[in-house]
């Protein structure tokens, strides 16, 4: 499972950015109060992404030897693998209708809902974590039965909810047409996004290769830790994705204000947080470790302990980073987003497997490439900020 970890972030960061992307286009027409517009994008959007999830989805199946292999996969562990990966690909489609629905409510200011049916699945896949891997024995297979269900049980349930307690989303059939300006509105919005998020994963991905081939105990301990780091910043990178429809809604209403009011917001209250975190993360990163290991694995619990406090240290970095990408989706540059993201990926992975074979450095190369990434990555975007003429003379001040 921990092996899998990145090939299911990257898988769900393609839909995710689809979704995203979408939803930025949903917060500008709902800003605006173009309803029939953002009727028909919903159509437009969702038949896209649907179509693009389904290759994704037969992609999957077809290519899982090779992706085995692409992650060097430890021999003694490749068949469980496998047999994870098999079932969690049939949840595919569910991640697609939760991502996509809570995109939608979000751009149209309702972001308590998704999380809702997000706490249930959480609970959900906990219990039926429990019944199928303790009582039943069906080992990771089990548990992928039990995430996948999960991801079935919220992703229907939003569907229901979006069907019939919200009104305003109820689609009549001029709505359902797909108009060439509507398509490359989504289309750009939407790809460039999901390439932006992929890539970010990717570089992820290719990290993972390179702690795989380090052995068992190194794949073990990166695995946990990354849950961790995972853990402890996401709320920020939701932040960022909260910032985004904000910034989508008021650009869309042409409130450059608000938009500013909102840009000050964001950054005191996502650089609070990171600081306590990194605290947090920095102080408590021994015992986090023991969550997913056992107290006695000392080089496994070492070696995670490394990776937190380097990544924790640099949380900023990180949590600026976040509100760049929204601050760019938002605004209507997807592609700045994802420039930024090339840069913070491209920074990673060359100095990952730049300083990693280096005997004098070794593992820790690998952990400070990736907040490096980010601070370089900060830098050009705040530049660009700072000195573009591309902005609109609302977001301008006076």
């Amino acid at each position: 499972m921990g092996a899998s970890y990145a090939l299911m972030v990257f898988l769900t960061s393609i839909l995710l950015g689809l979704c995203m992307g979408s939803g930025v286009v949903f917060s500008m027409r709902f800003g605006a109060r173009e309803m029939d517009e953002l009727k028909n994008s919903l159509f437009v959007s969702f038949i896209f992404i649907g179509f693009i999830t389904c290759l994704i989805t037969a992609a999957s199946f077809f290519f899982i030897a090779p992706i085995i292999r692409l992650l060097q996969i430890p021999e003694d562990i490749r068949e469980m693998t496998k047999d994870y990966l098999l079932v969690i690909f049939c949840g595919i489609g569910f991640t697609f209708l939760y991502n996509y629905f809570s995109s939608l409510l979000r751009g149209i200011g309702n972001s308590a809902v998704p999380l809702l049916f997000l706490a249930v699945s959480a609970l959900l896949n906990i219990v039926l974590d429990l019944f199928f891997v303790v009582s039943c024995s069906m080992g990771v297979e089990g548990a992928a039965l039990a995430t996948v269900i999960a991801q079935g049980v919220s992703a229907v349930s939003l569907l229901v909810y979006c069907a019939v307690r919200v009104p305003l989303l109820r689609l009549e059939r001029r709505h359902m047409r797909f108009g060439k300006a509507m398509l490359r509105e989504i289309s750009q919005f939407s790809l460039l996004t999901c390439a932006q998020q992929s890539v970010m994963n990717f570089g992820i991905l290719m990290i993972q290769g390179l702690v795989n081939s380090f052995g068992v105990t190194v794949m073990a301990a990166f695995a946990a830790a990354v849950k961790i780091d995972s853990f402890a910043y996401m709320p920020v990178q939701d932040f960022g994705n909260a910032f985004s429809t904000f910034i989508a809604q008021n650009y869309g209403a042409k409130k450059g204000e608000r938009i500013r009011a909102g840009i000050r917001s964001a950054i005191a209250t996502a650089l609070i947080f990171c600081l306590i975190i990194t605290a947090g993360v920095c102080v408590f990163a021994a015992p986090l470790m023991t969550i997913f290991v056992d107290p006695s694995e000392t080089e496994i619990i070492a070696i995670g302990v490394q990776y937190l406090r380097i990544e924790g240290a640099c949380y900023c970095g990180i949590g600026c980073l976040f509100l760049l990408y929204g601050l760019y989706r938002g605004i209507g540059k997807p592609f700045m987003s994802l420039v930024l993201t090339v840069i913070s990926l491209g920074t990673r992975v060359g100095l990952a497997y730049l300083l990693a074979p280096i005997p004098a450095i070794g593992l820790p190369g690998i952990w400070w490439a990736i907040p490096i990434g980010w601070f370089l990555a900060d830098a050009t975007g705040l530049l660009y900020y700072r000195f573009s003429s591309s902005r609109p003379s609302f977001m301008r001040r006076k």
